[in-house]
C-alpha cells in the first residue's frame, strides 16, 4: 500500500511539473508576447503528434506558447512554429 501512495505521488508530481513547462498553442500571436524564434519537427503520422512534437521543442526553449505557421505531409508529417516568451 505504502508502494502504491508513493507511485501515485509520484505520478502527480510529474504531471503537474510538465504542465507548468508546457507551451500552449495559439492562433495568433499573443499581446504582449515576444517572439524569441521558431522551432521544426518531423515525424509522426497525424497532426496531433506533429503539434505535440512542436509544444515540446517550444517548451525546451522556454517559449510559454507557440503558433504553427506550416505544416504538412502524407504519412510523415513535418512543420515549423514560431515560439513567443
Amino acid at each position: 500500500m505504502k508502494n502504491l501512495t508513493k507511485a501515485f505521488a509520484v505520478i502527480a508530481l510529474t504531471t503537474a511539473s510538465f504542465a507548468t513547462f508546457a507551451a500552449t498553442e495559439v492562433n495568433a500571436a499573443p499581446t504582449g508576447a515576444q517572439s524569441i524564434g521558431v522551432v521544426s519537427a518531423t515525424g509522426g503520422n497525424d497532426l496531433t503528434s506533429l503539434e505535440n512534437k512542436l509544444a515540446a521543442k517550444a517548451a525546451q526553449q522556454g517559449a510559454s506558447s507557440f503558433r504553427i505557421i506550416s505544416a504538412g505531409g502524407d504519412n510523415h508529417m513535418y512543420g515549423t512554429a514560431e515560439i513567443y516568451k
